[in-house]
């Protein structure tokens, strides 16, 4: 699978999540076992009105689906892995008005759990948060083939 094949499964991944599709949650790049997702800056994610400073939720969201998509990039065919346990540091807060972008990558797969570790950051800036996740396999077949076949566009 190439990496533009790989963005545009993760892309029709997101787009089925309300939480991604409302925060407006994209694939930017891609690769074997990694991902760069990007949250745009919106007057929605503000938690603080006062300074601009993005909530701490939209961040971990953010994590959260760039962890959870990154499977996309790791494993050979689609197939849905929930999340069992993630977990955030926040460094920083968010610098307002920028963009924040999330690199995930799988650190391990096993035969029913996937490992991966994941950084926020803004363009040029120090990291905003780190998070180390783990996610259950339930395999290819769990997964209705209609539902794999929007996210893989019938290639699998």
């Amino acid at each position: 699978m190439n990496d533009e094949t790989r963005i545009n499964r993760v892309n029709r991944f997101i787009s089925t999540l309300n939480q991604a599709r409302e925060l407006g949650l994209n694939a930017t790049d891609a690769g074997e076992g990694y991902l760069v997702m990007e949250l745009p800056y919106s007057d929605k994610i503000i938690g603080n009105p006062d300074t601009g400073v993005i909530h701490g939720g939209a961040i971990t969201t953010l994590m959260d689906t760039a962890s959870g998509s990154v499977m996309i990039c790791g494993l050979d065919e689609f197939e849905l892995c929930p999340t069992l346990d993630l977990r955030v540091d926040y460094m920083r807060p968010a610098e307002p008005r920028k963009p924040v972008y999330a690199r995930a990558e799988t650190y391990k797969i096993t035969r029913n759990i996937i490992f991966t570790r994941c950084e926020a950051y803004q363009e040029g800036g120090e990291t905003i948060a780190n998070c180390v996740g783990t996610f259950m396999r339930i395999g290819k077949e769990a997964t209705p083939k209609s539902y794999r076949d929007q996210i893989t566009g019938g290639e699998e």
